[in-house]
C-alpha cells in the first residue's frame, strides 16, 4: 500500500492550513491500556450492574434515526433543578465544557478582543482563545498557587478582557481561592464590562460552589460538566447565568450538539444521584486517607486538594542541572514502569516544575499508586 506524503514539499494542501494551527501539538491522551489510570480525574466507579442493565434498556429504545428533540430541554430542567439555579437564569448544554470554552471564545470574538485566566490552569481556555484568533493573557499564580491579587487587578485594567476564568477549584493545582480576592476580580471585571466565567468542572468534590454568589452579578457564568460528576465518556456540560448572556452564547452553538445517548444518560444519572453522590464521598475520604499518606512519605511536597486530583512536587537536591530539572519525569517513568498512569504535569508552566498531578482512584487503585511511588523515589 502507498501511503500519501505528508510533506509541504509534496502536497500543496498542506499551504491551506494556517501557520498557527500546523505549529500546535494536538491534545495528547496517555495510552493507558493495562494500566491503573490515574491520569485524567475520572471517577473510578462505574454503575452498579442493575442500573447498568436499566440504563441499556432505555438507550436500546430511542429513536436513533430522528435528531435530538425535547429530551434535550428536559435535560436542561432538570439540570437546574440539581444545580440550584437561581430564578431569571438559563442554562444550555454542551458537548462538554470544551465546546462551551470554544463557543464563548467565538461568541466574544470582537476585534483585538482578550481572555484572560491565571496560569497553570486548564489548557482549553488558552487553546479556544488562539483557535479562534483572540488574545490570551495568563496571569501566574503565586509561588504557594493563590491569586496574585495585585497582578489579576492591574492586568484586568490594562487589558479590558472580554472574558476572565476562574477555575473553582482550579486544575491542576486542585485548590479554592480565597473568596474575597475572587469578589474583587468579579467587580473589577464587571466594572470595565466584561464577563467571568466561574468553571466549577470539579464541584462534586470542592467544599464550596459560586452558585449561591452568581445571583449578585450580571456579568457572571457558571459552567460545570457531568465528567467528574461520572460521565466522563458522555462528553457533557453546562453553564448557566442571566438569560440574556446565555441567549447569545446560545446563538453560535451547533443545532444538535448533544446526541440523544448523551441527555438520556444524563437524565438517567440524575434520577439516581444518590449513587453518584455516595461515589463523591467515598472518593472524598480517600482524598482525605491520601493526602495524609502522601504528606508523610519524604522527597514530597503535597499542596491541599479541594478536588479529585492531588499535586505533588518530587523534591531532592543534584549537582546535575538536567538531573534536577527532570525529578518528575524519572519518577512519572518509574511508576508507568509498575503500571500505574499519572500525569505528568511538570512542563506544563515553570511554577509547575517537578510536579505530578495525582487522581484520586479507588482504595485498592490509590494502594497500588502509594506502593509505585514508594518504590520509585
Amino acid at each position: 500500500m502507498t501511503v500519501p506524503s505528508s510533506t509541504a514539499a509534496s502536497n500543496p494542501a498542506l499551504q491551506r492550513f494556517r501557520a498557527d494551527v500546523k505549529s500546535m501539538h494536538a491534545y495528547a491522551v496517555q495510552d493507558a491500556r493495562g494500566m491503573v489510570k490515574l491520569d485524567a480525574m475520572e471517577n473510578p466507579f462505574g454503575l452498579p450492574a442493575t442500573l447498568q442493565a436499566e440504563l441499556g434498556a432505555r438507550l436500546g429504545a430511542l429513536a436513533l434515526n430522528r435528531y435530538p428533540g425535547d429530551r434535550g430541554a428536559d435535560l436542561q430542567r432538570a439540570l437546574a433543578v440539581h444545580a440550584g439555579m437561581p430564578e431569571g437564569f438559563a442554562l444550555m448544554l454542551g458537548n462538554g465544557s470544551d465546546e462551551l470554552i470554544s463557543l464563548l471564545a467565538l461568541a466574544c470574538d470582537l476585534p483585538g478582543a482578550a481572555v484572560l485566566a491565571p496560569v497553570p490552569g486548564f489548557v482549553m481556555y488558552a487553546m479556544s482563545a488562539q483557535l479562534q484568533g483572540l488574545r490570551f493573557v495568563g496571569v501566574p499564580l503565586t509561588a504557594d498557587f493563590e491569586l496574585d491579587e495585585a497582578a489579576m487587578l492591574e492586568t484586568i485594567a490594562r487589558e479590558k478582557p472580554a472574558i476572565v476564568y476562574l477555575a473553582y477549584p482550579n486544575n491542576p493545582t486542585a485548590n479554592l481561592w480565597d473568596d474575597s480576592v475572587i469578589e474583587k476580580i468579579v467587580e473589577a471585571q464587571g466594572a470595565q464590562g466584561g464577563l467571568v466565567v466561574m468553571d466549577e468542572a470539579y464541584q462534586p468534590f470542592a467544599g464550596r460552589s459560586y452558585i449561591d454568589r452568581i445571583a449578585k452579578h450580571a456579568h457572571v457564568l457558571l459552567m460545570r460538566t457531568l465528567s467528574k460528576f461520572g460521565l466522563a465518556g458522555v462528553r457533557l456540560g453546562y453553564l448557566m447565568g442571566p438569560a440574556a448572556l446565555v441567549a447569545e452564547v446560545d446563538k453560535v452553538r451547533p443545532p444538535y450538539n448533544i446526541s440523544v445517548l448523551n441527555c438520556e444518560c444524563a437524565l438517567f444519572a440524575l434520577e439516581h444521584a444518590e449513587v453518584f453522590e455516595a461515589q463523591a464521598e467515598t472518593i472524598r475520604a480517600e482524598r482525605t486517607r491520601l493526602l495524609a499518606t502522601l504528606g508523610a512519605l519524604p522527597g514530597l511536597t503535597v499542596w491541599p486538594s479541594d478536588a479529585n486530583m492531588i499535586l505533588v512536587r518530587i523534591e531532592g537536591e543534584s549537582k546535575d542541572a538536567k538531573d534536577a530539572e527532570d525529578r518528575a519525569g524519572k519518577i512519572f517513568d518509574r511508576m508507568k514502569a509498575q503500571g500505574v498512569l499519572v500525569k505528568n504535569v511538570s512542563k506544563m508552566h515553570p511554577l509547575l516544575a517537578n510536579c505530578l498531578r495525582l487522581t484520586v482512584g479507588t482504595a485498592d487503585e490509590n494502594a497500588q499508586m502509594i506502593a509505585a511511588i514508594r518504590k520509585s523515589l
